[in-house]
């Protein structure tokens, strides 16, 4: 019977309706071909067995698009493959769903190309879709107003799509934006449409021989300008271009301005072109030369200099002016305005031998053929210190007379005021060869190349026509100074007709679009204008001059050279493969393929493979990939449909081994809600089938008698079948008998239920795709106690509780090495998992004998206090506790047997739901706990559960003979909890100074140990992995019920460690490598989860009322004032000078800091500001509030301690010398009350600063509250007139208040602008290393650079 998905996803039945009844399919379909189409929306209703085939027919005939011009894709996932041209699949064989839901699809281009429309398939558009019959093209409403040509359909104050048209229409490719490269596409699309320069490049031929490809920015632009032009794409890469620039990914999401990227490429193609014919096309097109003059006003000297230039930059707004030039040719005017230089700014006349006034300027003397126009939007607010963009209007005309401009004369008064420095300004932003200042002969400082003989004088008198310029390219920006998007706007010299090239989108435009990149608003030209206009403008502009005799014509097809012909055929040819290559891709399903290989266990890797290849040929396919060629014949392999999440064997494919995998898999997707798995058997074996509809259940047998769960047999059944049924299938699975079978379902983690209704399905009992269950069948009178009461439900409960964990003993533990030798030599000949269990128990034993003797010469003194009558606790926890004494070697030979099962032995789909299931083997089943929480937070605890004790005895008993558990751990103290109890009693542990501490006891009020109420399970076992991380020589790997407390979990670590629990610490390592210690004592592991990794460090652990504290010593006249010290612990009721005299001996030994107690304090740390100093008769946790990992300040006196009594006021001071610029040293003063007259009377008395004239001011941020010398004399709030320091705006309160303090009569030292902004660089640097705010931090931009060699050099000692 064929199946098909069903709302579930499940595999059911599928019906056979008649044709009356037959199911739609209702489909709405997205045309995402063009702009005009993207938001109308086309609905098909069709019957469910319509063929795929049929559905591209009637899409094609309702859309009018030619069939097979265009794909359908799923509208509801990311690079879904498209649909099938040419299949006759139904469409609720593939995946469409029935029954009034609604099948989101999109309309897209094929291989890059739009679909063609059905009245006109030769792809041309002479009208342009301006006739009324184009409306019949599109899906959905006609438009509202305008026509396809018309700028009514979008309009936005940033720009205007008047109506984005396809490339057939328009004729032109896009560029793809690789994600923040506009300011590129701009410029090389302006470039492609300029003919000059396109020709020029199509001249010039590459010889491979000489250079490599890749890297030959001439060549990568070459490419790029033939697909271009002859591409049937919508939009090409430019991926290959910025490559032969050198630039990696990253500097795609650099943003860079198009008039730098301009300079930058121009230079980088002089030097590639230099020798050949084109090395001074750059200068011969857009070079221009002007004169920098400076002509003396008395006697007529000039003396002057030529330079050159790529581009004329022309200024918005002169600086400090209050509007701005409100045109270009307005512009040009200031550019070449002079200035005088009078006064102070004379200038020394060689001729007159003084100092005169004089007038400086610029004069144009040529200009390029192709004039670019920079307008200088973006600009420094010297108030604000940022980057400004502005937006003030600058209309530009489309044909730009040069003539008043060249060689002007400016016959204007001396005292004729100059609205700006232009000349200054802008000589250095000239493209200048800084050519020698030789006045004498023209020709040896004319080293520009002038297209014409004629001298400058007669180009000054050429006819106005001859210096008229059309504008071709208009560079828009549309954004602020932090960063924004460039397009171009661009008239083709083919049509006259303007395109807005933006990225991948190609559109016409209008003059009306043209005039909105002026800028600005209507309003009037006021100094505000700029902060309320359009932040869409025009930046750069590029006039062609009008010249008949020199403009060129684009080369067409027929005439390339035939070296491009050759890369035109080539570029042909790899868009030719590559389209086939996309429909290998289109047809080829890949989905995730799966094998538990009987050597390499689970493997997982992606099965590709064409729709067309049968089942037969895939399985051979996926044979080869999982590499069991020589382990397993081919036709011992089969594939079977696979959910890899619940570990579910869906169905197999008998009989189908010629149906293609298309078919089989529902079509060619992006991806699979399923998978495959590459099943295996013995050649003795026979495939089982699997059904669809089946349920997979691993079966977990239990033996009550020897405390052991066996590794999962998988058995197949139906959610309708009874629990009855259900018993029987697992006596012929496992032989058990089923009138005595107990079956308990494990739902999910802690959710034991025992399947006791005869009657009931395994649906009702909560079974889905894939279970886990546990069954017994034994005489034993388990059975007839409680559920919750039985040895079954403890032994599956602590099964279920049991985590692996790893520890990282240290290095200087006592006796461990002997240990660890014999724990490996007794492992290390077993073949199952746990048959060395014998030798570890007996190492244990090893570990327990050897640290006896160790633990009672370390410790004696505090076993004594803290054991008590050990042996008779020992004596009664053993006669109390509930695990067996194995003693016979038999007996355990025989646990060990029953838990080892080979992997060779077990069936296929043991191994598959063994794979991830051998928690009980300890090869662990994975249980990631949803909170990995901090060892300080806040949790819950169960005092039912809890568990600690000092006498090693009690929980690891010697003589006491390990029991094999359910999982087949060997345990040396094991009880068991009650799911029933865990939640009864819970205590919240809140983050206060006590419980944080780790200082919790662990003793109840009648004086026994906690760890008698509960023994929980532990065992330890050699380290044996390979990590290179980890040492395994100072590893274990514990198996341990995380409900076990941290006191229990480190008791049972002492035999390991060497020392007793209170001198070793526990440290839990996260995934960075970041170790945090565990102090709660009475806290639970249940925020651990397998394989995590833990640290164990010798040292004291907390006692009842102890604080772990970090000293650190405040140097406040330091670069770093903060230096860590020591670690050390400060204990309740421990008075400061007492802290002081047990600190001082540690920090002699482990700083070499031999301090006096009378020259040291303490006093409070905040982050890196000092606070409250703390005096010699203070208490901890009664006059100061300390917490767990406290931080404190200890500071070096110069003198005894002054502070006294908490009424003083201990002040840090410092001087600033206005004169100078600098600032003193910081000085402690500590005042006896908050008056500012006593705080004006110390600076007085310290500075030698009379109080009249000294001025104070309070320190902003953090200490040591840095600040610029540049801003600290008007940006503080001096001298505030207030008369205690407890006010606004001082708020001094507490000790370690900054004062800064100054000499009213000290004038600021003037400052030159190169030394203010040398000493502006210098205090940045400063301010930056000391982590202070710096006035002005913009995002640090990288420099635009193109690598001539293939890529930039990194230096060495780079990071």
């Amino acid at each position: 019977m064929e199946m098909v998905p069903s709302e579930e996803n499940q595999f059911v039945p599928k019906e056979i309706h008649n044709a009356a009844e037959e199911p739609r399919v209702l489909c709405i379909i997205q045309d995402t071909t063009s702009a005009k189409t993207v938001n109308e929306r086309l609905t098909l209703n069709l019957p469910a067995s319509t063929t795929l085939s049929k559905l591209y027919e009637d899409v094609a005939h309702k859309a009018g698009y030619v069939n097979g011009s265009f794909d359908l894709a799923w509208g509801n996932a990311q690079n879904m493959a498209p649909l099938e041209h040419n299949s006759e699949m139904s469409l609720s064989d593939s995946s469409f769903e029935p029954g009034g839901k609604k099948n989101f699809l999109q309309l897209t281009d094929k291989d890059g190309e739009q679909p063609q429309i059905a009245s006109d398939e030769s792809g041309t558009a002479d009208s342009s879709g301006l006739d009324d019959s184009s409306q019949e093209r599109f899906i959905g409403p006609l438009q509202r107003d305008g026509s396809a040509g018309g700028s009514g359909d979008y309009s936005s104050p940033s720009y205007s799509y008047s109506s984005i048209l396809s490339k057939s229409e328009t004729g032109y490719v896009g560029l793809v934006n690789q994600a923040m490269t506009c300011y590129l596409n701009s410029l090389l699309q302006t470039l492609f449409m300029t003919p000059e320069f396109r020709n020029a490049l199509y001249n010039w031929e590459f010889e491979e021989s000489e250079e490599d490809p890749v890297t030959s920015i001439p060549y990568q632009l070459q490419r790029l300008f033939v697909l271009l032009q002859t591409s049937k794409k919508r939009a090409i890469e430019t991926t290959d271009v910025t490559r032969s620039f050198g630039w990696d990914s990253s500097e795609a999401w650099q943003q860079h301005d198009v008039q730098e990227l301009c300079r930058v490429m121009f230079d980088a193609l002089e030097q590639k072109w230099k020798q050949t014919e084109q090395a001074d096309l750059i200068n011969q097109l857009y070079q221009g030369k002007l004169k920098d003059y400076v002509r003396c006003l008395e006697c007529g000297y000039e003396s002057w200099r030529i330079d050159t230039y790529l581009d004329i930059p022309l200024v918005i707004r002169p600086f400090g002016a209050s509007q701005a030039y409100g045109s270009v040719e307005e512009a040009l005017q200031a550019f070449i305005q002079p200035e005088t230089l009078d006064g102070p700014n004379q200038y020394f006349c060689e001729r007159c031998k003084k100092k005169c006034d004089a007038r400086k300027g610029l004069r144009f003397l040529h200009f390029p053929y192709l004039l670019t126009l920079q307008l200088k939007r973006f600009d420094f607010d010297y108030t604000t210190m940022h980057r400004i963009k502005l937006n003030d209007r600058m209309t530009f005309p489309e044909e730009l007379d040069m003539s008043p401009f060249i060689d002007v004369e400016d016959e204007k008064s001396p005292q004729t005021e100059s609205c700006t420095d232009s000349g200054a300004e802008n000589e250095g932003s000239c493209h200048s060869d800084q050519m020698s200042n030789d006045f004498s002969t023209d020709d040896c400082v004319d080293e520009g190349i002038c297209l014409d003989s004629t001298s400058s004088t007669e180009r000054a008198l050429k006819p106005k026509s001859l210096l008229t310029f059309e504008l071709f390219s208009v560079m828009v920006h549309s954004g602020s100074a932090a960063g924004g998007h460039y397009y171009a706007y661009i008239k083709s010299f083919s049509d006259g007709q303007w395109y807005s090239f933006n990225d991948q989108h190609v559109s016409k435009i209008t003059q009306d679009d043209i005039r909105k990149t002026y800028g600005g608003s209507s309003g009037s030209r006021g100094y505000y204008s700029s902060a309320f206009a359009s932040s869409t403008n025009a930046y750069m502009l590029i006039y062609r001059l009008k010249d008949p005799s020199r403009n060129s014509r684009f080369l067409s097809v027929e005439d390339f050279p035939e070296h491009i012909k050759s890369l035109v055929q080539k570029e042909k040819e790899s868009e030719e493969q590559e389209k086939r290559q996309r429909e290998i891709e289109r047809n080829t399903c890949k989905i995730k393929l799966f094998c538990v290989h009987p050597v390499k266990m689970m493997m997982e890797s992606k099965l590709e493979v064409h729709k067309d290849k049968t089942l037969r040929e895939a399985t051979e396919m996926a044979y080869k990939l999982m590499e069991l060629e020589g382990v397993v014949p081919l036709d011992c392999c089969r594939l079977v449909k696979y959910d890899e999440f619940h570990e579910y064997l869906e169905r197999s494919y008998e009989g189908e081994e010629d149906t293609p995998m298309g078919l089989l898999l529902g079509g060619v997707k992006s991806s699979y809600m399923f998978d495959l798995l590459l099943e295996t058997r013995r050649p003795d074996q026979v495939f089982q089938p699997y059904k669809p509809g089946e349920v997979m259940v691993k079966v977990h047998v239990v033996d009550l008698k020897t405390e052991t769960i066996a590794l999962p047999i998988s058995v197949r059944a139906y959610l309708n079948q009874s629990i009855t049924e259900f018993k029987q299938l697992i006596a012929q699975a496992t032989g058990l008998s089923a009138e005595t079978m107990r079956v308990v379902l494990e739902r999910c983690y802690n959710d034991l239920r025992l399947l006791y209704v005869p009657n009931k399905t395994l649906k009702a009992e909560g079974f889905f795709r894939s279970n886990k269950v546990f069954v017994e069948s034994s005489e034993l009178t388990d059975h007839q106690v409680p559920f919750t009461d039985s040895l079954l439900w403890k032994l599956l409960d602590r099964h279920g509780n049991t985590i692996r964990l790893f520890v990282l003993l240290p290095e200087q533990s006592p006796g461990t090495l002997a240990s660890r030798t014999l724990c490996q030599k007794a492992g290390e000949d077993s073949d199952g998992p746990f048959e060395g269990s014998k030798g570890n128990r007996k190492s244990v034993e090893a570990i327990l004998e050897e640290s006896t003797e160790k633990l009672k010469n370390l410790s004696l003194q505090q076993q004594q206090q803290q054991q008590g009558s050990s042996a008779s606790d020992s004596q009664k926890s053993s006669d109390t506790s509930d695990f067996e004494h194995i003693e016979s070697p038999t007996q355990e030979a025989d646990s060990n047997s029953s838990l080892c099962v080979a992997a060779d032995s077990r069936e296929l789909e043991n191994r598959i739901s063994g794979s991830s299931d051998t928690e009980n083997q300890f090869v662990c089943e994975e249980r990631s706990d949803s909170e990995v929480n901090n060892d300080r937070s806040t949790s819950s605890v169960d005092s039912d559960i809890l568990s600690s004790s000092h006498s090693s005895d009690t929980l690891c008993n010697a003589d006491s003979g390990p029991i094999q558990l359910a999982n087949g751990l060997d345990s040396h103290s094991i009880t068991s909890s009650r799911r029933s109890k865990a939640h009864e009693g819970k205590k919240e542990t809140w983050d206060t100074a006590e419980e944080d501490s780790g200082t919790d006891s662990e003793y109840d009020d009648n004086g026994k140990s906690k760890a008698e109420a509960q023994y929980l399970y532990f065992r330890a076992e050699p380290y044996s992995q390979d990590d290179a991380s980890w040492d395994t020589h100072k590893c274990l790997v514990l198996h341990v019920d995380k409900r076990i407390t941290l006191a229990a979990f480190k008791q049972n670590l002492e035999p390991y460690v060497g020392v007793p629990s209170s001198q070793f610490k526990v440290f839990r390592v996260y995934a960075n490598n970041q170790e945090f210690e565990s102090v709660r004592l009475n806290e639970t592991l249940s925020s651990f989860s397998d394989d995590n990794k833990i640290t164990i460090r010798l040292g004291r652990a907390l006692k009842k009322g102890e604080y772990r504290v970090k000293v650190f010593q405040l140097l406040v006249n330091e670069p770093e004032p903060c230096k860590f010290l020591v670690e050390t612990v400060f204990a309740k009721g421990m008075t400061v000078r007492q802290s002081k005299e047990e600190l001082l001996p540690q920090l002699k030994e482990q700083c070499k800091l031999d301090l006096g107690i009378d020259r040291v304090r303490l006093r409070k740390k905040t982050w890196k500001n000092p606070g409250t100093v703390f005096l010699d008769y203070h208490v901890y946790e009664e006059d100061i509030s300390i917490s767990s990992n406290w931080e404190v300040f200890l500071e070096v006196l110069d003198d005894s301690e002054k502070m006294k009594s908490m009424s003083q006021l201990a002040i840090l001071t410092r001087k600033w010398n206005p004169a100078t610029m600098k600032l003193g040293p910081f000085q402690e003063a500590i005042l006896e009350s908050s008056s500012v007259e006593e705080l004006k009377e110390k600076l007085s008395e310290m500075s030698g600063i009379p109080m009249e004239n000294l001025e104070f001011a309070k320190g902003r941020g953090t200490f040591p509250c840095d600040i610029s010398v540049l801003e600290i004399h008007q940006d503080l709030d001096w001298n505030p007139k207030v008369s205690t320091l407890n006010v606004w705006p001082l708020y001094i309160c507490d000790d370690g208040a900054v004062v800064f303090y100054r000499d009213s009569r000290d004038e600021p030292l003037e400052l030159s602008e190169d030394e203010r902004n040398e000493l502006m660089k210098k205090e940045s640097s400063r301010l930056l290393k000391t982590g202070h705010r710096v006035s002005y931090s913009p995002r640090k931009e990288k420099a635009l650079k193109i690598y001539l060699d293939g890529g930039p050099v990194r230096d060495p000692g780079q990071d």
